[in-house]
């Protein structure tokens, strides 16, 4: 007995699933559920007779449309536990939760997501959505405040942070809402409220409530890791979460941690009105991008008023009439920097310590991220793992895509398998990092011969239009096959303009080819285009639009 589920125009609501699964069960068609919010019907039936089936739904009154054959509910038959509640739980209700409850759901199976505290996960809630849209706030007003564009002034008044927040949160509320809880309905699987943790290899318990499933999917995120600095906790500190809900602007603060989140969040403050002080351990900041980004986006840092710090310590933080005092080791001297908030950007640890993961025999690292192998099964075949909880890139967009496959794992012997050989990355700053494939010293230690292209923005004509010329592209191709391996950019809509290098990379385009594509004039995309043809000339020298 197979199952399939076929698409039916002209439900309009519950009575009209009854209508619906009474013309499918005519033909002989078992086990029908009618979903008249999702436009589609499921069932069973063995060798079915579609036109049969397409007939008795016209007849009803409805729509017959496409007909998919689907996975079957029930997981691979080897080890299925016939006294299963579910074919799949899900622990955690985020980005890769939710991928995995809805491509479970297109599979047939029966779902049940487990949610301790808000739903959504960090991306909606905490993360991505109230953080960009507050990145998008600050940078209006710094733009106000620095007009580049003669005979066109702008001021930004004072910030009303309480009031931005407020905006914000409603913003988040209704996309909470709407991508989220109304997809729990839309869907239809079961979504239990509560702390879950595995009492056994095969069962979870919430809340005293016993749940077994086929399969279990631990999609839990993670949360602000805090090193371990002398008088830090006393001193008090703030957390990414923390910082996106202050009501009132701080004068002065510090940021530990000079990756994506501490350069965003710190430039927020920075556009709005903050002193702020950037630093890190590593030898610069950004330093998982190219050294020229880093340098670069550096010198834009402090020319907006910043300090920068690379390969600074710090020892200890404490607190001093109502202020807070950053004690740093930088360039072997001691400095005391006095700031009025401390913002520890300084990574994210899995979510897993309260999972009791060790009674299902699921391995952790040192870190407490779960262990997978390549199609995201842990050490115990009945539990898959996705997002933030394991060592994958900690972006939401993979977070979703392995969430997705894990589930089409767990419910079947698809054997997909995790391919991040052209996964973009964007750190929202202005001008914004985006880039995609391996840098320069990457390429060259696997073992390619090297050849670079780099452009700074004052050669492409729309940041010379944008009076904004502060940034670069750099190119990284293998020499012998004209490759390209890898883009990095600076420069504003940097996020937008990378999706072409994305392609580039994940298609295998050469330079040349990039080169001979139509890029639009007077985009950010055009980048692209004038860093390849810069591999064999001298790009000023070009007209406008020159191919």
């Amino acid at each position: 007995m197979d199952t399939y589920v076929m698409q039916v125009a002209g439900m309009t609501c519950d009575s009209c699933n009854d209508h619906v699964a009474e013309a499918l069960s005519r033909p002989g068609a078992t086990d029908i559920v009618a979903d008249w919010r999702k436009g589609e019907a499921r069932f069973s039936a063995q060798d079915p007779d579609f036109e049969r089936l397409s007939a008795e739904i016209t007849g009803a009154g409805y729509g017959p449309g496409a007909v998919r054959h689907v996975t079957s509910a029930t997981p691979r038959e080897e080890g299925h536990l016939s006294d299963a509640d579910y074919d799949l739980a899900i622990v955690g209700s985020g980005s890769a939760a939710f991928a995995a409850a809805i491509r479970a759901s297109d599979l047939g199976a029966r779902v049940a997501m487990i949610e301790r505290g808000e739903i959504g996960g960090t991306c909606v809630n905490v993360g991505c959505v109230p953080s960009k849209a507050m990145l998008r706030a600050a940078e209006a007003c710094f733009r106000a405040n620095h007009p580049v564009h003669r005979g066109v002034p702008t001021t930004c008044g004072p910030v009303d942070l309480d009031e931005l927040v407020r905006h914000t949160d409603e913003l988040v509320a209704d996309l909470r809402q709407q991508k989220y809880l109304d997809l729990v309905t839309a869907y239809g699987f079961e979504l239990i409220r509560g702390e879950a943790r595995f009492v056994g290899p095969e069962a979870l318990d919430v809340e005293g409530r016993r749940i077994v499933a086929d399969r279990y999917l631990v999609a839990t995120g993670a949360s602000p890791a805090v090193p371990p600095i002398q008088g830090l906790a006393e001193a008090g500190y703030l957390t990414s979460t923390d910082a996106l809900q202050l009501r009132s602007l701080p004068p002065a603060i510090a940021v530990i941690g000079a990756n994506a989140i501490g350069l965003e969040l710190g430039q927020l403050f920075l556009h709005l009105g903050s002193r702020v002080e950037f630093f890190d351990v590593a030898e610069r900041i950004a330093p998982f991008e190219e050294p020229e980004v880093s340098d670069a986006l550096s010198t834009i840092l402090e020319g907006e008023g910043a300090g920068v710090h690379p390969v600074a310590q710090i020892t200890a933080v404490r607190a001093d009439a109502g202020r807070r005092i950053v004690v740093a080791e930088i360039a072997g001297a001691s400095r005391e920097f006095p700031v009025d908030e401390v913002l520890v950007a300084a990574g994210r640890r899995p979510n897993t310590a309260d999972l009791v993961l060790s009674a299902a025999g699921v391995q952790v690292d040192e870190r407490g991220a779960i262990v997978i192998d390549e199609r995201s099964q842990t050490t115990n075949p009945r539990i898959f793992a996705a997002g933030d909880c394991t060592g994958a890139p900690q972006f939401v967009y993979v977070a979703a895509h392995q969430g997705a496959l894990a589930a089409e794992n767990a419910l079947s012997a698809e054997g997909r398998t995790l391919d991040l050989s052209a996964l973009p990355r964007v750190t929202f700053t202005n001008p914004q990092i985006a880039a995609v494939g391996v840098t320069e010293a990457q390429a060259r230690e696997a073992g390619h011969e090297v050849k670079v292209s780099e452009l700074g923005l004052d050669k492409v004509p729309r940041a010379l239009v944008n009076r904004d010329t502060r940034g670069l592209v750099k190119l990284v191709a293998d020499a012998r096959t004209d490759r390209l391996l890898g883009a990095s950019m600076l420069a504003e809509g940097a996020g937008d303009a990378i999706q072409a290098a994305v392609l580039a990379v994940k298609f295998g385009l050469t330079t040349r080819e990039l080169a001979e594509t139509f890029h639009p004039y007077l985009t950010m995309a055009e980048a692209l285009k004038l860093a390849a043809q810069a591999f064999d000339r001298d790009v000023a020298l070009l007209s406008c639009c020159a191919a």
